[in-house]
């Protein structure tokens, strides 16, 4: 089997493509390198370029007429940032995959991955959520997410191609054989920023600490990076066996920022201080999944836990920067 990824160099889309190739699926990578790395592509079928680019898709699929599937990682995803640019946001993340999928229709492209996200759900009290949970996205990142899922559920509905949505959790760690892990140097999610602060020597903030969590940190759903890219690998294996199309992505248990914060300090020889300070803008409670669907139509569940996602964080860290510079 021949993948198309979109969004192939980044840090999720470059570790999906590493499990295809473990799995003896050929990747084709595509990314604009706006925030992907040309490292992460290396020894691998890449184009650089736009997924609105209508010519580029045309000439993929020439070149490699036997993709049998896409998988859509393209996207941007920093929270703050939408707030900050929701106009560049939805052009990016609607406008260009509305362009992107009708140009896979145009060359018979009939089975399309998702990249979406649980930030869109409307957690319940006790902060689980399902496919059937209700949906309400906080943050225009989220809600381009949420209008993706639609359009794409229209245009499957009438048109020769499906889609399955795979919404992730919180993803962390790196490939484990640490050929890639996050490109970003100063990541902006909990974990990033405690490396971020151990290298420095300089406390970690736990951002809101008033959510009706049991102890009042944000709740999540802490997923290894390589669990998520298997997903994609099961996902990709078992596309016809079944008809739902959206699956949730994660560990099925919550880990609050102080516990993982506690986590990381129990990895590291020496502590993390953590402080508290307000929440930043767009950020919400949190939620994590129950998996029983993903176990039933994937046959997948999850194997890494959330020290070994910090574990191997840590490791690529270190050596982050003889790959990546």
């Amino acid at each position: 089997m021949k993948v198309l990824i979109s969004g192939g160099a980044g840090y999720i889309g470059s570790t999906v493509a590493s499990a295809c190739l473990d799995a003896g699926i050929t990747p084709v990578v595509l990314d604009s390198l706006v925030t992907g790395r040309r490292e992460f592509a290396r020894g691998r079928a890449f184009y650089e370029g736009d997924i609105a680019d209508g010519g580029l898709i045309d000439t993929i699929f020439a070149e490699h007429p036997d993709i049998e599937a896409v998988v859509h990682c393209a996207a941007l995803i920093v929270v703050p940032d939408s707030v900050a640019d929701p106009v560049g946001y939805y052009r990016a993340n609607v406008a260009k995959s509305l362009d992107f999928v009708e140009h896979l229709l145009r060359n018979g492209c009939e089975r399309m991955i998702f990249s979406s996200s649980a930030s869109i759900y409307e957690a319940g009290d006790d902060f689980t959520v399902d496919e059937s949970s209700g949906l309400a996205p906080q943050s225009p990142y989220a809600r381009t997410k949420a209008v993706c899922e639609g359009m794409f559920a229209d245009i499957s509905a009438t048109q020769p191609i499906r889609i399955l949505s795979l919404r992730y959790f919180n993803p962390i760690g790196a490939d484990p054989k640490m050929r890639t892990g996050l490109q970003l140097r100063r990541p902006s999610h909990a974990l990033g920023k405690m490396i971020e602060a151990w290298e420095e020597g300089t406390p970690f903030q736990v951002t809101g600490t008033s959510w009706p969590t049991r102890d009042g940190s944000g709740i999540r759903d802490y997923i290894h990076v390589w669990d998520l890219a298997t997903a994609h690998v099961a996902a990709l294996e078992r596309f016809g066996s079944f008809t739902e199309d959206v699956i949730n992505l994660g560990t099925g248990r919550g880990t609050t920022v102080r516990e993982l914060a506690d986590a990381f300090n129990e990895v590291v020889e020496r502590p993390i201080e953590v402080v508290e300070t307000g929440p930043r803008p767009g950020d919400v409670a949190g939620a994590y999944t129950r998996t029983e669907l993903a176990r039933r139509l994937l046959e997948w569940e999850p194997r890494h836990t959330v020290a070994e996602g910090i574990r191997h964080s840590l490791e690529w860290a270190r050596i982050r920067p003889e790959i990546l510079g």
